[in-house]
Formats: structure tokens, sequence, C-alpha cells
């Protein structure tokens, strides 16, 4: 199986965020990836790959979905959510870099007490796959 370089796919997904402390994984909505921490969701992406989005710092809202490809994020823009609508446009690397954000600014609006039983962030030097 040949790996994107471009995109992400489900399967990328789930080898990047699906072993992060606390994170767990469902299936909602009748179709959607959904990847969260602590009970709170950090990215989403359909079960048959395509589009994703995921929360993303405050000071970067606007300028992610003044880029081609990304948008505010229906239901979930308020929140400061994008939705990735053309994955392609992007490296599978930045793509990567956004959804560890994106698990970072969940996971620190957890409770202290939360957060300690998380124990250690993710490496930041781990492979992408």
């Amino acid at each position: 199986m040949a790996v994107a370089t471009k995109g992400i796919t489900p399967a990328q997904l789930e080898a990047l965020c699906g072993h992060w402390p606390g994170v767990t994984r469902d299936i909602k909505w009748g179709g959607e990836l959904v990847f969260s921490v602590g009970g709170k969701m950090f990215v989403v992406m359909p079960v048959d790959g395509g589009r994703l989005a995921f929360k993303v710092e405050d000071d970067r809202f606007l300028e992610l979905t003044d880029q081609p490809g990304m948008i505010a994020a229906p239901y979930l823009a308020r929140a400061r959510w994008v939705q990735v609508v053309e994955p392609k446009r992007f490296t599978t690397a930045e793509l990567s870099g956004l959804i560890r954000t994106a698990y970072g600014l969940i996971r620190a609006r957890l409770t202290k007490k939360l957060q300690a039983e998380l124990g250690e962030w993710p490496s930041t030097k781990e492979p992408h796959k």
C-alpha cells in the first residue's frame, strides 16, 4: 500500500493520533471518524477519507481559512475549527502538525487532574506515516 505524502487517509490519521494519551476513537453521525481526548473531539474525518476538520489556535483561524482548500468548519467555526476541503493541497506533514496542535489545544482545556492522569504529551519526533 502506497503512503500518501499529500493529504491524509483515515489509516494515516489512526496511525498518527490513535495512540496518543487519552485518545478515543468513535464513529459518529453515520460515518464520521472522530478522535477525542477527555471526551472532547479534536479531529473529524469521514471513515472513507477525504475532507477533515479540526480545532486551530484562535490567532491562526483567519489565516488558515484564507488559504485555498480550507474553510471555516460548518457548525464548529465559532469554536475555531477549520475544515480541509481539499486535503491534497497540503502535505501529510503539514496536516499532521495541525492535528497535533488540535490535540494539544483540546487537551490543554481539560482539568489539571485529567491532564496529569494522561501523562506525557506525545513525542514531537515521531515519524509521519
